[in-house]
């Protein structure tokens, strides 16, 4: 698990910087709202595979699986950015970019430790295998 985690790690350092840096970019254009999204939509996907190659390379998972984790990730991550994003909207009424990247950080910290789980536990899940034959006639 060590090293899995070390690598997931890394790996959302590294997506949640390029996060910012693309929220921060878009957000003056399209709003903070939009913003969010979109920085979501280019790194999810890319994230997603880093995590397939190299972080639990030596698990396998279907096609399916994999797609299917990456859609409910974006909707997660789509979801609860929203509204974090929301929530501080209500508590400030005209919230900065160093506010609102900064709630979008934490939320992003907490969020990552819930997909560590399912990316390790669900998605690149071992298989348990019985070399042994099973005696059913107890």
């Amino acid at each position: 698990m060590g090293g899995h985690a070390a690598w997931y790690l890394a790996a959302g350092v590294v997506t949640t910087g390029l996060q910012a840096v693309l929220f921060l970019a878009f957000r003056p254009e399209i709003g903070a709202q939009w913003a969010n999204l979109a920085a979501l939509a280019i790194t999810t996907v890319g994230n997603t595979e880093f995590h397939r190659r190299v972080t639990f390379a030596k698990r396998s998972s279907r096609a399916g699986k994999r797609h299917l984790q990456d859609l409910v990730t974006f909707a997660f991550y789509a979801g609860y950015g929203s509204a974090v994003l929301a929530a501080l909207d209500a508590v400030v009424a005209y919230p900065s970019a160093r506010q609102q990247t900064a709630v979008l950080l934490a939320a992003s910290f907490v969020g990552g430790v819930v997909r560590f789980a399912v990316l390790r536990w669900w998605v690149f899940a071992r298989t348990r295998r019985t070399d042994a034959p099973q005696d059913h006639q107890r």
